[in-house]
């Protein structure tokens, strides 16, 4: 856990912090102040004793994404001071992390000297992206005098963590330790997968929104939310392929049932831009490049549809409405299912009767499609209404529906009115909505499939017209119940889930 502050005579207290929390210490000297580096060795000495925890001793230079502006001549002059700090240590275990950078300067004979009593951290970091040559690279680390080496890289996409995990792959064949980090949102799940992988150690901030690095989790997260403590190397991943998935309420959902039910496996969230590539690197038995075991994977927008060609077996149900929500590896396969369509009537239970009513289905995408298949199977009498009515009036005649065009429309006619666009949904769409109180009033109930916010637009215009609402949380419950019951045999923990996510919800 990184220790960040601008002054020497508040790092005791943070660090007492991250000791009751983390196996390492690291004390980030690149966050002081000027004038602070010799007070603070002095008290991360005193603090040492007090923490009993191994420290990583970092002083990052601006270039690799730390606070230091120092040459490179008083970098070096900083370790000498902390190998003389040090040498009066006691044997605590420390680590000194030093650039690769450094040790390839005019500089380096002169610092292999000064650490030759540390036990040292050769980092590289890349915030440009991958590098290409990243094998060459860890050659080239490997020539330093360092006990473990640590390549953190910026990733867009996570398909492109791949070859960072082989690499690990690798250095765990050649008896090296390694620390493989990929930075920004696409590699954060790295963050938590990679000491299950074989990294040496991962890093999680102190407090949610104090990140060191892009991507950075705190480690409350980490240990509560991914149970990080309890992932080994026979851990089986599955996950959340879309973009954006940073929001999702799936990794709390299903993480929190895998605990519950006893299942050594780990959900996480994958921020997915090429699918065809992920799918290829990293979920196909026969040709992805990472030995891991896979399990099964959620899919969301804007991945439903596209990922069909990209599978060895499809459900005829999933063909029909031409959306893929959850794939389960089985026996060498890539196998597409969607439990959206089961779950899609979950949240009417109660508040209206399905067979033979009215419903306006606001929408032309594939949550509109998932609706429309549920509804047919019910024997509900459903319209399509969007912006484009060309694509309506497509849609409609593909599941026997009506159509409409959403501009200036009016639904007193309607028993149900469902919102199966995105508008509304926290962030940017967040103050939209498909409808207006003028035009819902006289239709009874009104059903927005968004589920975060809880509490979106579409659902206050529904009540100042008087309308019956349901949100999206029970069907996102229904739909990951179904998922975890394909993925593991094993009926999951309905409450569980939902208590999970209404406290994720609650949180946000």
């Amino acid at each position: 856990m990184p220790v960040c502050v601008g002054r020497a005579s508040g790092l005791r207290a943070s660090i007492a912090r991250a000791a009751a929390v983390a196996d390492f210490v690291e004390v980030r000297f690149d966050c002081l102040a000027a004038g602070e580096l010799e007070k603070a060795l002095r008290e991360v000495e005193r603090a040492a004793g007090e923490a009993r925890r191994p420290f990583v001793y970092t002083f990052r230079p601006a270039a690799e994404g730390g606070g230091s502006d120092s040459a490179p001549a008083e970098r070096v002059e900083f370790w000498r001071a902390v190998a003389r700090a040090r040498a009066g240590g006691g044997g605590r275990p420390a680590f000194a992390d030093v650039e690769l950078s450094l040790f390839e300067s005019e500089h380096g004979p002169a610092l292999g000297e000064v650490v030759r009593g540390l036990d040292v951290i050769c980092s590289y970091h890349d915030f440009g992206g991958m590098p290409a040559d990243l094998s060459g690279l860890f050659e080239r680390m490997k020539r330093t005098p360092a006990r473990v080496f640590k390549i953190a890289v910026a990733v867009r996409d996570a398909a492109e963590c791949a070859p960072l995990l082989r690499l690990l792959e690798q250095a765990r064949s050649e008896g090296h330790e390694l620390i493989a980090v990929a930075m920004g949102a696409a590699g954060a799940w790295t963050r938590v997968a990679g000491p299950s992988l074989g990294s040496f150690l991962t890093y999680g901030s102190l407090d949610a929104g104090a990140a060191t690095a892009p991507g950075q989790l705190s480690a409350r997260e980490m240990c509560e939310l991914y149970r990080l403590r309890e992932l080994d190397e026979r851990t089986a991943v599955m996950g959340l392929i879309g973009r954006p998935v940073a929001h999702s309420l799936s990794p709390r959902m299903h993480n929190a049932a895998l605990g519950a039910r006893g299942v050594n496996a780990v959900y996480l969230p994958f921020e997915v831009a090429d699918l065809e590539a992920f799918i290829l690197r990293l979920v196909g038995p026969r040709t992805r490049e990472v030995a891991w075991r896979a399990l099964g994977f959620s899919v969301t927008a804007p991945h439903k549809s596209a990922v069909i060609p990209l599978l060895d077996w499809v459900e005829q149900r999933a063909r029909e409405i031409g959306a893929v929500n959850t794939i389960s590896v089985e026996g060498g396969e890539l196998r597409g299912y969607n439990t959206d369509s089961a779950a899609a009537l979950a949240p009417l239970e109660g508040l209206a009767e399905v067979e033979g009513t009215r419903v306006a289905v606001v929408g032309a995408g594939g949550a509109a499609r998932a609706v429309l298949w549920a509804l047919r199977e019910r024997g509900a009498r459903p319209v399509v209404f969007a912006r484009d009515e060309g694509r309506a009036r497509a849609l409609a005649e593909e599941f026997g529906a009506g159509s409409a065009a959403l501009a200036g429309a009016g639904f007193g006619g309607f028993d149900v009115v469902v919102n199966a666009t995105p508008l509304g949904t926290r962030g940017a769409l967040a103050g939209e909505t498909p409808a207006a109180a003028e035009q819902l009033r006289g239709a009874r109930v009104a059903y927005d499939l968004v589920y975060n916010p809880a509490e979106t637009r579409f659902l206050r215009e529904a009540r100042r017209a008087g309308c019956a609402t349901a949100g999206g949380l029970p069907m996102l419950v229904a739909q990951a119940a179904a998922q975890f019951k394909i993925w593991t045999g094993e009926e999951a923990p309905v409450a569980v889930m939902r208590a999970a996510a209404e406290a994720g919800l609650a949180s946000e």
